[in-house]
């Protein structure tokens, strides 16, 4: 059984390319930890302000090890979340 974060985000008018940018970057080095499973930012097609990313890890102990990584907190704590109007995260187990 894998953990999965799914974060839904709204990301402030104007910000919407420095916000995709960023998640990105943030795709591609999350994809080299070990414990990620999966890692994948959407745009939404008809809201192009909303974002969601999928995030599966082999265990809640990677997802902690990922938000602990040097690339979250310069990519995710410290940016990301300042070009942000909401954000929800909702936790999951796969079956």
């Amino acid at each position: 059984m894998s953990f999965v974060l799914v974060v839904h985000m709204t990301v402030r008018e104007g910000a919407e390319d420095e916000a995709m940018a960023t998640m990105r970057e943030l795709a591609e080095e999350t994809r080299k930890e070990p414990g990620c499973e999966l890692y994948i930012p959407c745009r939404d097609r008809e809201q192009p302000r909303a974002f969601i990313i999928y995030e599966q890890y082999v265990d809640e102990a990677a997802l902690e090890a990922h938000s602990a990584s040097d690339h979250f907190q310069r990519l995710a704590a410290g940016k990301l979340h300042e070009l942000l109007e909401s954000r929800e995260r909702t936790f999951y187990d796969t079956v």
